[in-house]
């Protein structure tokens, strides 16, 4: 688990950091967890383009993940290798149950091959263990949390994630958020102890144009450099300003400082705000 350079032989490889995927002990998935992957380009189901900047890009197969890990509760299993994903940032751990059955989980930190895993309320404090926030110790680093018990989890699943157990309060459980939201979550709702493998991710760099368009992205132009009519900052002689007080979205709307938080149901569930810019809170 660490980052790779390279000599700078050709343009691509100048500023290349990629993972070194030294933590990968298999190399071809599961076949029986494996599921196709359609692709959509950005399109609906009327073929109508609603996302920009997708399309292309390496097949891929779906992996089936574990994000419950509720009906494993008191079957103890084995992590039986360690693989990579091309669906997510995270890495991914084959897990051989005792009763013979084969899941995936999120790989975290500090989890190695051989090691044991268990979920519900009698598995041990160690990382990779699943059990509901009542009865893990305040402090404890934990991800892949659930929002609503039975759901699966829905937060902290992307690569060097974490959240922390801060408080207790009657029904609810406080969770400090990466974002620096501090959030009540149902006590009753799972989540696993540890940190998500792979955090290096972000220290990663793409090196050329050509591997975004492996990865299904398409190129995104800048509204500054189209005429008028295709965008509200296009347009002006040379290299001149937008012209507006304000940058716009292509179709007219301000693009910063917009609040896009619409479920107003659930503030009451936020504590405090999450971080925004330099160390201010909304």
């Amino acid at each position: 688990m660490g980052l790779k350079t390279f000599k700078p032989i050709t343009p691509g490889l100048r500023t290349l950091v990629r993972p070194d995927f030294a933590e990968i002990t298999k190399s071809k998935p599961e076949r029986s967890l494996l599921a196709p992957l359609r692709r959509r380009g950005g399109r609906n189901v009327q073929g109508k383009m609603t996302v920009r900047h997708r399309g292309g890009g390496h097949k891929r197969r779906y992996r089936i993940i574990d994000f419950k890990r509720r009906d494993k509760a008191g079957v103890p299993g084995v992590v039986h290798s360690i693989e990579y994903d091309p669906n997510r940032s995270a890495r991914i751990a084959l897990i051989h149950y005792k009763d013979g059955e084969k899941r995936y989980i999120l790989w975290p930190v500090n989890v190695k091959v051989g090691d044991p895993i268990m979920s519900g309320e009698d598995a041990e404090i160690r990382p990779g263990s699943a059990m509901a926030l009542k009865s893990m110790p305040l402090g404890s680093v934990i991800h892949n949390i659930e929002l609503i018990p039975g759901r699966g989890a829905q937060m902290v699943r992307t690569a060097g994630g974490s959240a922390q157990l801060m408080a207790r309060e009657e029904r609810y459980t406080q969770i400090r958020l990466p974002s620096g939201e501090i959030r009540r979550v149902l006590s009753e709702c799972y989540a696993t102890i540890g940190q998500v493998g792979n955090s290096e991710h972000q220290a990663t760099t793409i090196g050329k144009a050509g591997r975004n368009r492996w990865l299904g992205k398409r190129p995104e132009v800048r509204g500054k450099v189209m005429n008028p009519r295709d965008h509200p900052h296009g347009g002006g002689e040379a290299r001149n300003s937008i012209g507006l007080k304000y940058p716009k979205t292509k179709w007219g709307k301000n693009a910063l400082g917009v609040k896009t938080r619409r479920n107003k149901d659930t503030n009451r569930f936020i504590i405090r705000r999450r971080r925004i810019g330099y160390g201010t809170l909304r």
